[in-house]
């Protein structure tokens, strides 16, 4: 039984801190980030135990090419393996896989696994785990903004048409809730061009627990300070409280 009255629907995650973690244990950075994609499994059956229904994270950002080469590289590396040893896994799990971002960076063989990841688990019903790799907010937004003009100019929408409903349905989350909670962990506040249209409501939960030590206790943290959050949505307290 979900011990939360009040659970988001959507969490979406800044996964920091990976590289410092391994630094503080004179560990090279590549164990940080294979540490991190195992607190990440455990992050996903307890939201799943959790009952949320979508959780998006922010495996790769548009900016993270400028890195070190070789630390690119090794992230390229594990971001394969972690596919191909975890998809099984999501799918006995009913998780329902999909990835959001710029997929023409990466090589063949990952962009094959994505897709393929994908089409094994589109029909699973339980939480929708949203990958946003090789992906900018800024980079989304342009990108849906090159597509809306494309119809306008081939006649299929006229410029009145363009509301924030129409704008929505070109970005990243057609159908799915925005993020109710935003968490970032590694002690930065900030959003980092992370889901920039979408977390304009979000509560923003900053920590400065680094993400491999992110477990399941820091999760409820979080989503006990979620409960005690007032929504207003531009009202006023007593509007809500009616």
């Amino acid at each position: 039984m979900n011990k939360f009255q009040k659970v988001p629907q959507h969490v979406a995650i800044i996964m920091d801190g990976n590289g410092r973690w391994a630094q503080q244990r004179s560990l090279p950075r590549g164990a940080g980030h294979k540490a991190g994609v195992t607190t990440l499994r455990s992050t996903v059956q307890h939201c799943i135990r959790r009952e949320i229904k979508v959780l998006t994270v922010f495996a790769f950002s548009s900016e993270n090419w400028s890195r070190p080469r070789h630390e690119v590289d090794l992230l390229m590396e594990l971001f394969l393996t972690a596919l191909r040893s975890e998809v099984d896994d999501l799918h006995r799990n009913n998780v329902r896989l999909t990835f959001i971002g710029n997929r023409e960076g990466f090589p063949d063989k990952l962009i094959k696994l994505i897709s393929s990841s994908e089409s094994k688990t589109e029909t699973n019903t339980g939480l929708k785990l949203v990958i946003a790799a090789n992906y900018g907010g800024r980079w989304e937004i342009t990108r849906a903004c090159q597509q809306i003009a494309e119809a306008v100019r081939q006649g299929q929408l006229q410029s009145a048409e363009i509301d924030e409903n129409l704008m929505s349905q070109y970005l990243a989350f057609p159908g799915i809730p925005e993020p109710d909670l935003l968490i970032r962990t590694g002690g930065e506040q900030r959003i980092s061009n992370y889901l920039l249209w979408h977390c304009a409501y979000s509560e923003l939960y900053f920590t400065d627990l680094l993400w491999p030590d992110f477990d399941d206790t820091a999760l409820d943290t979080a989503l006990s300070w979620f409960e005690n959050r007032q929504r207003r949505f531009g009202r006023t307290s007593e509007q809500v409280g009616q």
